[in-house]
C-alpha cells in the first residue's frame, strides 16, 4: 500500500505534464557524461521543454488512456522523457542535434501532435524549422511585396518631381524667344530719326505751294491798274 501511495504522485506528475503536450520524445540517456547531461538539460530548459528521467512503470501508468499510450512499446531500458507544450518540433530538433555530437544519446520514439513516430520519424521531424524561423520567413515574404511596392512608388514620385521641374523650365525657354522678339517692335532713336527724315520732304513741299501763291499774287496786282 505504501508503494502505491508513493507511486501515485509520480504518476500524477507525469500525467499533468503530458496533458497539454504538443510533443513527447523518449530517449535512452545511458552513456552520457555529467557534462553532456548538464548541457542537454540546459538546452532543453532554455527552449521551455520539460526533461526528466522516470521509471518505465511510472510512465506506463501515466500513458494509459492518453495519446501517449502509443509510446508504451518504447518503454524498454532506461528512459528519459522530453515534453513540450508550445513548440511541437523543439524536442525532436534539440535532441537529434545533440545526438550528432553525443552518440550515446539514443532516440527511441515520440508523439507529435497526437501522431506516434519511431526514431526515424522523429529524426525527420527534427528537420522542420522552428516556429520562430517559420514566422520570420512568413514575415519576410509579406514585407517583400510591400517593400517592392514602396520602392516603385518612390521611383515614380521621383520621376514625377523631375518632370514637374522640367516642364516650367521648358515653358520658360519657349517663352524667352517671344519675349526677346518683342523689343524689335519698340521704337528706337534710330527709327524715330528715320521716320522724321521720311516725314521731312512732305513738310518741305508745303512752302513750294506758298511760293506759287506768292507768284500769282503780284500778277493779280499788276493787272488791276491796267483795268483802270
Amino acid at each position: 500500500m505504501a508503494k502505491v501511495e508513493f507511486k501515485k504522485p509520480v504518476v500524477e506528475e507525469i500525467s499533468a505534464a503530458i496533458k497539454d503536450a504538443q510533443s513527447v520524445v523518449l530517449v535512452d540517456h545511458r552513456g552520457l557524461t555529467v557534462e553532456q547531461d548538464t548541457e542537454l538539460r540546459k538546452q532543453l530548459r532554455e527552449a521551455g521543454i520539460n526533461y526528466k528521467v522516470y521509471k518505465n512503470t511510472m510512465m506506463n501508468f501515466a500513458f494509459k488512456g492518453t495519446d501517449c499510450e502509443g509510446l508504451v512499446p518504447y518503454l524498454k531500458g532506461p528512459s528519459a522523457i522530453a515534453i513540450s507544450t508550445e513548440d511541437a518540433t523543439a524536442p525532436a530538433r534539440i535532441l537529434c542535434k545533440f545526438a550528432k555530437t553525443a552518440e550515446q544519446l539514443e532516440i527511441k520514439g515520440g508523439i507529435v501532435e497526437g501522431v506516434v513516430y519511431d526514431a526515424a520519424g522523429i529524426t525527420n521531424i527534427s528537420k522542420v524549422p522552428s516556429r520562430e524561423e517559420l514566422l520570420s520567413k512568413l514575415l519576410g515574404s509579406i514585407q517583400s511585396p510591400i517593400a517592392n511596392f514602396a520602392r516603385v512608388m518612390n521611383q515614380l514620385a521621383e520621376k514625377g518631381g523631375a518632370s514637374a521641374t522640367e516642364a516650367p523650365a521648358a515653358k520658360a525657354e519657349e517663352a524667352a524667344p517671344a519675349a526677346e522678339a518683342a523689343p524689335a517692335e519698340e521704337t528706337t532713336p534710330a527709327a524715330e530719326e528715320a521716320k522724321t527724315e521720311e516725314a521731312a520732304p512732305a513738310a518741305e513741299e508745303a512752302p513750294a505751294e506758298e511760293v506759287k501763291a506768292e507768284e500769282a499774287a503780284p500778277a493779280e496786282e499788276a493787272e488791276a491798274p491796267a483795268a483802270e
